[in-house]
């Protein structure tokens, strides 16, 4: 049954969808030239910023890292956005389809849609590989639009809010290609209505949780951030700009500066995440494992 509030909220986010909504086939000069010597995200979002090898690198090998790691964060978009479409019609197939809150799920799906097209065009046009998860998190992706529904908004949260500091972040940096920052500003401004219809649901959700249903879906949280954390960065994106991965990851995994980037990247979620009960118990030392907790 919905609830006042859950109608309440997707008739809100239908509105706002109606007045802030983007075709980037044609929001975007996708034949502008990039431009020389800019990079691709700011440089602090780097993976291996302020490492001794990142200091060893000639600016123009940090330059195309930048390139590869923003082509690798479109990537794993694409791959993230196809497994939360998935989930999100598993989620309608149970609920009544002439309510605002299925209303807005399907909105959600047709503006992931076109974000998965646009990130596509970008990997194109930054002219990298197609970056993929590994093989364990490709076969969890399967399992994600089985899971309960907690579960999968969980998750869905936990992805967008961390993708979203980072293009934040990205969008107000004038050192960064004006491409990219077009790219995600269109994003940012289409996903803070996803992330806010995803949050209410939880806040929802949780308010009702059975012990079991709160147990299982704090482990979930535990593994999609394990999954978001090591998809952020694929050691690929290193070999591709004549790095060793071996290497390159060793110094990833050292850097006190990457630590705080992914504290910072989900301080938010982790916040929201606890207010609702979802980061007591043993998932915690999971998170922690992940990177974005202290």
């Amino acid at each position: 049954m919905e609830t006042p509030d859950r109608e309440k909220v997707a008739t809100r986010l239908l509105a706002a969808s109606v007045k802030h909504s983007f075709d980037p086939d044609t929001e975007i000069d996708w034949g502008a030239q990039l431009l020389e010597g800019a990079w691709f995200l700011p440089p602090e979002l780097c993976s291996l910023y302020d490492t001794p090898l990142w200091g060893r690198m000639p600016r123009e090998q940090q330059i195309d890292l930048s390139r590869h790691e923003a082509a690798c964060t479109a990537s794993m978009g694409i791959w993230f956005e196809l497994v939360g479409m998935q989930a999100l019609l598993r989620h309608c197939t149970a609920l009544d389809p002439t309510t605002e809150h299925v209303r807005y799920a399907l909105t959600e799906i047709e503006e992931e849609c076109r974000h998965s097209k646009m990130f596509a065009r970008e990997v194109l046009r930054l002219d990298t590989p197609t970056y993929r998860p590994g093989r364990v998190d490709h076969i969890l992706g399967h399992f994600l639009p089985a899971l309960p529904s907690s579960s999968i908004f969980t998750a869905l949260l936990i992805a967008e809010e961390v993708m979203d500091w980072i293009q934040r972040q990205t969008v107000r940096d004038e050192r960064v290609q004006p491409l990219v920052r077009d790219v995600m500003r269109i994003h940012v401004v289409e996903e803070s209505r996803h992330i806010r219809y995803e949050r209410e649901e939880m806040r929802l959700r949780m308010q009702s949780a059975s012990r079991r249903e709160m147990e299982f879906t704090r482990y979930v949280s535990a593994v999609v951030a394990g999954v978001v954390a090591r998809s952020m960065i694929r050691p690929q994106v290193y070999a591709s700009v004549g790095l060793d991965p071996a290497e390159a990851v060793a110094a990833v995994r050292a850097s006190a500066h990457r630590r705080e980037v992914l504290v910072q990247a989900a301080g938010r979620l982790t916040t929201f995440l606890g207010d609702i009960g979802l980061l007591s118990g043993p998932c915690r030392r999971l998170w922690r494992t992940s990177g974005f907790l202290r």
